[in-house]
């Protein structure tokens, strides 16, 4: 069978033509690699951020001092694998003796996988990763990033916002770059009735890597109170 490559395949979503349905294979099985192989990880928290962090920067070592304090706490760290704050959560799981998890996106603009992990899954279709970033998380902390950590931040709050994803902590990290759009959000999205006031409270900014862990852990306390 010859398949005929154009300049259009490079863009994943154009190139879903109806001829093209051997596609479908590949997700499907990008799918099963993920559900065979992260429940073992379980529980764990995912990390977002940017890819652009260096080694020094704030961003970077709270994010290596988050992802060795939750390893020694018993939870695995998921992050995209990649450079910048993913690395830096790896890392510290991974010099903590803990689960450290990336899963890699293959795009045109390589974006290189860290060594930092324990397991490494490598995806080609963005929602197939981010079904798996999201599925077997029991949290979610956002230090400040680009694109890609403002994509997931808004459809974890969308997924839980209309109760297709059960609701658990999502922390954002550094409250100097993310108070501008929570009040972004408050004036215009709410103020303008175009969002609901309860969304905002999905959200929870801390500063620190304690902060952070307090969430968590008075989370677990509270659903483990309930539960009983």
């Amino acid at each position: 069978m010859l398949i005929r490559i154009s300049m259009q395949d490079q863009y994943q979503i154009n190139a879903l033509a109806k001829e093209e349905s051997w596609r479908l294979f590949r997700i499907m099985g990008e799918f099963v690699e993920g559900f065979d192989a992260l429940p073992r990880v379980l529980p764990a928290v995912t990390i977002y951020g940017s890819s652009r962090a260096k080694s020094g920067s704030w961003e970077y070592e709270t994010a290596s001092t988050l992802g060795a304090v939750l390893a020694r706490s018993g939870y695995s760290v998921i992050t995209g694998g990649g450079p910048g704050v993913m690395e830096a959560a790896n890392r510290g799981a991974l010099e903590a003796g803990g689960q450290s998890v990336g899963l890699n996106i293959d795009i045109p603009l390589e974006q290189p996988t860290n060594r930092c992990t324990t397991l490494s899954l490598k995806f080609h279709h963005f929602f197939v990763r981010k079904v798996m970033l999201v599925k077997y998380a029991s949290a979610f902390v956002l230090f400040p990033g680009g694109f890609g950590t403002l994509d997931e931040l808004f459809e974890i709050s969308t997924l839980m916002h209309t109760q297709k994803l059960q609701p658990f902590p999502i922390i954002l990290m550094g409250a100097q770059y993310w108070t501008g759009l929570l009040n972004w959000l408050k004036t215009e999205a709410v103020g303008e009735e175009r969002l609901d006031a309860s969304a905002l409270g999905l959200f929870t900014v801390v500063n620190s890597v304690e902060e952070a862990m307090a969430v968590i852990q008075n989370f677990v306390a509270e659903r483990d109170l309930i539960g009983r």
